[in-house]
């Protein structure tokens, strides 16, 4: 990729996007502020590491986030507009959302009041719901993925890690992808999320918010994640005394080990919380049992009940005291006034009148970073190593326990908490013989096969097109010589060199050949030409040619009428012109007319008359009732034309009319079986003569004279 593309402040993208600055930096994306020159609106661009542009699932990852937030609507998910490439820089362009993460404001807050973290985790809710709703699933909700906008607007940010929950729900395999600190035990033991995975992550985060810490801290993401695998997430009343029980309830509902207790996605989960709040009672929750000790550096306390009341929490531990009578009116009216107090009850729910408290200006690297595994000074859990998102190997059949399951699903007799066989392999010497191994292996396939790539069969795709499918098959590309081609058009590609389908070694050059298509050269003028002459001249121009015949009334015939191409026009030598030569003029039609105007045009064309008498035919004497060619055939001298020609109808008497009335008349000899012409003198209508007089063929024609008569 261009070097420019790797810091792009001040460019414009696709001829849309001026982007103007840095927002935050993450493991996989940077995000930029940008103005839409188009919609002369601010946006968020999220762009693409340049080194991770070639990797295909990273890009087909990446532009399904763009696709999956698309497919959303919620006011409390941070809105898609557009995603496009340019080369090898793949964006998203988002809603930009000014204001702080709900991290800059735990880093500047320590903790929120119950109001707040409810007010905050309600709409996170909101717009997980949406996508689970739509059949997406988060994977990676955290207090860096969760926007604070101006005014009391709470945005889910960052779909990059989402997948489809309607197809196969386990991440791929080998692969533990999330945050260390919000990942759910079924992400790390089986490699299974589902919208559950994101009500486990909301859970700790709610926790996070009414405490000011995390559940589980280590010194690894990896032995942070593992904690969730065999530990019970803490009830925040034990770490923040003055916290109602309904708290401790909520949190423990949504962080149960066991996916199948808690709520089935997170719409499920806000109503819970929406219930709460009004004053309902909290759903029971199985409560397991906690080790009276510090468990992840927070004080626990040793004993435990779960309560479907709300009084004690799932998590929530305290001396032991006798059950409350089911009746016991003082100790709820204690409860609904604690939960009214801290935004529960009846009027809960309500948004803050002001805006979210002011945070300072805080790193977002930690905003959808693929981070290493440990680096020197970080430190996890309640540190930033925990909140980066890490894509970690794994195995799909982690043992946590003795029976081969995981620790969350053993039977309650059998849980243990013993240090995880995965954990055990990654940090023994017994890593290293398999890390051998795989290097030698894949040293003996890369010098056996690895390093040779199929080139790909590129001849008669664009230019263009075959340097991009080169190019992602790892193969350098370099343009040879163009030449030109009567079988490819140009800017098409002739061959490489290497040949398609050849193996090459990595990064090596392939060389296309491009076409410039077929020779071209300019038409002669050959109209006017006889047809000899004309044929020479086409071929003396390296052209071929194929010729047709027409009639001229003007050009006599052997002479090249027209051409296609025009004279001068530039043609391809493969392809043949067309020359069109006279046939000389048309044969005229004779049908109808006598048979001297026949021999009168044979006279003047320099061709013969053969005529054959017709029987039978009414038509008057010597008319011609056919001819041979037709009408329109070229004709040359000393042709011959054969012309049939009526020898008249049987002779019939003709009336005498002399006197009559013009119209009697032509009455008297239609009748007759006589064709009339009249002959008007201008005055009179009397008959004073007609012609022929005494008898004619049927059909014949006469004349009578109309004038005036005494």
């Amino acid at each position: 990729m261009d070097a420019t593309l790797s810091a792009p402040i001040g460019q414009l993208l696709d001829g849309r996007y001026l982007v103007e600055s840095q927002i935050a930096r993450g493991g996989m994306a940077t995000v930029y502020l940008a103005r839409d020159v188009r919609l002369e609106r601010t946006v968020a661009l999220k762009i693409a590491h340049p080194e991770l542009a070639r990797d295909r699932e990273f890009v087909a990852r990446f532009i399904g986030e763009a696709r999956a937030v698309a497919r959303l609507s919620s006011p409390n998910v941070v809105g898609v507009f557009d995603q496009g490439s340019t080369g090898d820089l793949h964006y998203i362009a988002m809603e930009y959302v000014p204001g702080p993460t709900l991290r800059e404001l735990l880093n500047t807050r320590g903790r929120l009041s119950p109001r707040e973290s409810l007010d905050i985790i309600e709409r996170v809710l909101a717009g997980l719901a949406a996508a689970h709703d739509a059949g997406i699933i988060h994977r990676d909700v955290k207090p860096e993925n969760v926007l604070l906008g101006n005014g009391t607007s709470v945005k889910v940010a960052d779909f990059g890690l989402a997948r489809a929950a309607s197809g196969v729900r386990y991440t791929r395999t080998g692969l533990l992808i999330g945050t260390a600190a919000y990942l759910a035990p079924e992400q790390v033991a089986s490699n299974l999320s589902d919208q559950r995975s994101d009500v486990y992550a909301s859970g700790v985060m709610l926790f996070e918010m009414l405490t000011g810490v995390q559940p589980h801290t280590g010194e690894s993401p990896l032995a942070v994640a593992y904690k969730h695998v065999n530990s019970v997430v803490p009830a925040p009343s034990s770490l923040q005394p003055e916290l109602p029980a309904a708290l401790d309830t909520l949190v423990a509902l949504s962080t149960s080990r066991d996916p199948d207790l808690r709520p089935p996605d997170a719409r499920h989960y806000l109503r819970a919380i929406s219930e709460v709040r009004r004053g309902m009672p909290v759903p029971a929750v199985p409560v397991p049992a906690v080790p009276a000790a510090k468990m992840n550096g927070h004080a626990l306390p040793t004993t435990g009940t779960a309560g479907t009341n709300g009084r004690g929490g799932a998590h929530r531990a305290s001396k032991p005291e006798a059950a409350a009578p089911a009746g016991d009116a003082a100790s709820d009216e204690r409860d609904a006034g604690a939960l009214a107090a801290l935004g529960f009850g009846l009027g809960a729910g309500k948004e803050p009148q002001s805006g979210w408290p002011e945070a300072r200006t805080h790193d977002m690297s930690g905003l959808s970073q693929t981070g290493p595994l440990g680096e020197p000074g970080d430190g996890y859990g309640a540190g930033r190593g925990a909140n980066h998102t890490m894509i970690v190997p794994t195995g799909p059949d982690a043992d946590f326990g003795d029976s081969g399951y995981p620790a969350w699903h053993q039977p309650r007799r059998q849980r243990s908490y013993a240090e995880p066989w995965l954990q055990r392999w990654l940090f023994s010497r017994r890593i290293l013989i398999l890390v051998a191994v795989i290097v030698v292996a894949a040293g003996v396939w890369w010098f056996a096969a690895g390093q040779y790539v199929a080139v790909p069969s590129v001849a008669g795709r664009t230019v263009t097109a075959a340097r991009g499918e080169l190019t992602n098959a790892g193969l350098a590309v370099s343009m040879g010589t163009a030449r030109h081609s009567n079988t490819v058009p140009a800017g098409d590609v002739i061959s490489t060199t290497p040949a398609g389908g050849a193996k090459a070694t990595h990064g090596s050059a392939v060389t296309i050949i491009p076409s410039l298509g077929p020779v071209m050269v300019s038409m002669p003028p050959v109209t006017g030409q006889p047809a000899a002459q004309a044929e020479q001249s086409v071929k003396a121009a390296g052209l071929k040619f194929r010729t047709s015949s027409g009639t001229s009334a003007s050009i006599p015939a052997g002479i090249v009428v027209s051409t296609q191409p025009a004279a001068y026009q530039r043609w391809p030598v493969d392809k043949p012109v067309d020359l069109v030569i006279s046939a000389g003029p048309p044969l005229p039609n004779f049908v109808g007319q006598q048979l001297s105007v026949a021999q009168q045009a044979a006279s003047a064309g320099g061709y013969s008359i053969d005529q054959v008498a017709a029987t039978g035919s009414t038509q008057p004497p010597n008319t011609v009732v056919r001819q041979s060619p037709a009408a329109g055939t070229p004709i040359s001298s000393q042709e011959v034309v054969t012309v049939w020609v009526s020898q008249g109808g049987p002779e019939v008497n003709i009336p005498d009319v002399q006197g009559m009335n013009a119209n009697q008349a032509s009455q008297v000899l239609t009748q007759a079986g006589f064709k009339v012409s009249e002959d008007d003198l201008g005055f009179g209508q009397r008959v004073t003569s007609y012609s022929p007089t005494g008898s004619a063929p049927e059909g014949s024609t006469i004349t009578i004279v109309v004038g005036f008569s005494f």
